[in-house]
């Protein structure tokens, strides 16, 4: 019957942790895992452990072939005795082959036959230790016994058990934590020091110390010495997951949760959705991300500075790199946290009894997840520009602008908007009417030059625009307006920014503005365990088209255009000054100003910045604070080019 047994183990790839680091490589934003584990050659684990544990599970490991007769046979009578199991009697090797029976498990079944005490099992764990020291040698065998123990405290394998109970590395361990460490792995659970009467743990501790010198891996004044020294604990919990990220760096959370988005749509890392995540619990990668600590650092105290965190309002900016999509900062004044007990009150009068999202919320407020996003205003007159220069108007193309113009689009009879059956939209104040150009109605946002212009192109041209450059629809009015052509064609309000969108995507949409017309897909990763990630860029527009759009959007921020005149003023005339670069971009505001935007861009770098209320829209966030999305990606994009070297637009 014994030598019918299988003797072919399947040795499975147990889960190994994923590491998600900042752009440095070295920053650890978070970890990813199911068991906090992570594989380490027997070379990195320090000897203390390995004689250690040989020491205290079985000592004649070296000697035997896998099965330790002498002990098995004490294990029988000895349980014989008592009635029960009171020894087990496995050695090293037995205990590997039963933790890869129990991790290979695909069923309840498998793991109960893989752990349970009876004599089948055990005579299994003999045949297939047997046969397993044949194909492996000893330091082979007790590497990977090493790495799959069970320590205690969530900790699998020996790099785990150091970090979680030492803060160190295994290779670091001294004598007296070795011998902790070891003495753990025969009950986990009621021997761990952290969560346990710590007295438990000290003497095993001194009992492995003492195996220890009787084996000679150390003379008895070493384990005599090391057994005086008090426990000295440095518990550190990992993080998991975007939940976990520092305390003191819960704005890290907005940015993970866009990876994790990220992750599951990448159909490389799995069939679905779930099985990539899962995949990334189990799969011990090492992933470099995009953000900037430092960039993130300077957003954030931009931020903050402007509004708290305990507000209604939503003050957010993201920033985002031409020709390559990597998403550099995401920053908005909330907290990371799914704890909303104290939080404020919702301002949607038909959600009282609902928390607010401030200060805690794990919404994506900035993009990245399934919110719809907020209307952005005349940010959008950017896919109007180029869609016209691209149908070949050029920037000279002029309109007498009114106040208020009457145009083809359909209006709603008795709307203050509307003049009859005609949308009939007006500007921001006089100083806006006029003959004007490209340059002068975009560094004005002038709405009624836009919407003539926008009547000249087609406003699904526009639409079509927006889209190639990374805007997704995802309120359902906005969707089911832009997949039909002949609605789209009367969507006259596009060209102010009627339609929902999020920093994120409006950072990435002047960022291929600002990259001549190469769109690169958000992206939160640049490698993957070394290697590169590509992001999948393509050219959405010629790159004469883009030049010809920063030329006018140059305007905006007083820079001050190359191919003519911007007028006498512009909406963020002070951007220039505070950047002390070349700077362009564009203003936004919706009706009352419910909202507040600023993009802006310099050749390497695009910042989007809002201010709202994702609670409730109508609350209106009011020209007092339509300068904060100005100063707050001025001062970001100043600070972040400080390390850049100089780099002007080009002219078409």
């Amino acid at each position: 019957m014994f030598l019918a047994l299988s003797s072919e183990l399947k040795q499975p790839k147990t889960g190994q942790t994923s590491y998600i680091y900042a752009n440095d490589g070295k920053t650890l934003l978070t970890t990813f895992y199911e068991e906090y584990r992570r594989y380490v050659p027997l070379g990195e684990i320090s000897p203390y452990l390995r004689d250690a544990v040989v020491s205290a599970e079985d000592a004649r490991f070296y000697e035997h072939n896998g099965v330790d007769v002498k002990g098995l046979a004490r294990a029988f009578v000895a349980n014989q005795q008592a009635g029960e199991v009171s020894q087990g009697g496995s050695t090293l090797t037995m205990q590997y082959v039963r933790m890869a029976l129990r991790d290979s498990a695909v069923n309840a079944e498998e793991v109960l036959e893989a752990t349970e005490q009876t004599n089948e099992r055990k005579l299994r764990e003999v045949r297939l230790a047997t046969a397993l020291e044949k194909q492996l040698s000893k330091p082979e065998i007790l590497e990977r016994y090493l790495n799959g123990a069970y320590f205690g405290h969530r900790a699998y394998g020996a790099l785990a058990a150091a970090q979680i109970y030492f803060s160190k590395e295994p290779k670091d361990l001294a004598l007296s934590e070795a011998a902790l460490l070891a003495g753990l792995v025969k009950a986990p659970t009621d021997f761990d020091p952290a969560s346990q009467d710590p007295k438990l743990a000290v003497e095993r501790r001194n009992w492995v110390l003492r195996q220890m010198a009787a084996n000679n891996y150390v003379s008895a004044a070493e384990a005599e010495a090391a057994a005086a020294e008090p426990l000295r604990l440095n518990v550190f919990e990992p993080p998991n997951d975007c939940i976990s990220v520092p305390s003191e760096h819960s704005d890290w959370g907005f940015f993970c949760d866009l990876f994790k988005t990220w992750w599951a749509q990448q159909p490389s890392f799995g069939a679905t959705p779930p099985q990539r995540l899962a995949n990334l619990r189990r799969g011990g990668y090492a992933i470099t991300t995009s953000i900037d600590p430092n960039i993130q650092a300077s957003a954030m105290a931009q931020i903050n500075e402007k509004e708290s965190a305990n507000s209604s309002y939503a003050h957010g900016v993201v920033v985002i790199e031409p020709g390559t999509g990597l998403v550099k900062a995401m920053a908005v004044n909330r907290v990371y946290s799914i704890d909303q007990s104290g939080n404020g009150p919702n301002t949607d009068p038909n959600k009282r009894d609902v928390p607010g999202n401030y200060p805690n919320t794990v919404n994506p407020l900035l993009g990245g997840g399934d919110l719809p996003g907020y209307q952005a205003g005349s940010t959008f007159k950017i896919f109007t520009m180029l869609a016209a220069i691209e149908q070949g108007h050029p920037l000279t193309t002029s309109y007498d602008a009114p106040m208020r113009y009457t145009s083809m689009y359909p209006g709603e009879i008795g709307h203050p908007s509307s003049c009859g059956d005609r949308w009939c939209p007006s500007n921001a104040n006089e100083a806006m009417t006029g003959r004007q150009t490209m340059w002068s109605g975009f560094g004005k946002s002038v709405n009624t030059y836009f919407v003539q212009l926008e009547q000249t192109i087609g406003a699904e041209n526009a639409v079509k625009m927006a889209e190639r450059l990374g805007l997704r629809w995802r309120s359902e009015v906005d969707a089911a307006i832009a997949s039909d052509p002949r609605r789209a064609h009367l969507w006259g309000s596009f060209t102010l920014g009627t339609a929902d969108t999020t920093p994120l995507e409006m950072a990435n949409a002047f960022a291929t503005v600002a990259a001549e017309g190469l769109y690169c897909p958000p992206t939160p990763v640049a490698a993957i365990n070394g290697e590169k990630v590509d992001p999948g860029c393509h050219q959405a527009v010629e790159p004469w088209v883009a030049r010809a759009a920063t030329d006018a959007a140059r305007c905006v921020t007083g820079y001050g255009a190359v191919g003519g005149p911007c007028g006498d003023w512009s909406t963020a005339g002070a951007v220039y000054g505070a950047v002390g670069r070349p700077v362009a971009g564009k203003t936004g505001t919706t009706d009352d100003t419910r909202a507040a935007w600023f993009v802006g861009y310099t050749p390497q770098l695009a910042a989007a910045s809002f201010i709202a209320d994702p609670d409730y829209p109508f609350h209106v966030a009011g020209d007092g604070n339509s300068w904060k999305p100005v100063q707050s990606v001025s001062n970001v994009l100043r600070e972040a080019s400080e390390s850049l070297p100089w780099a002007d637009f080009a002219y078409p």
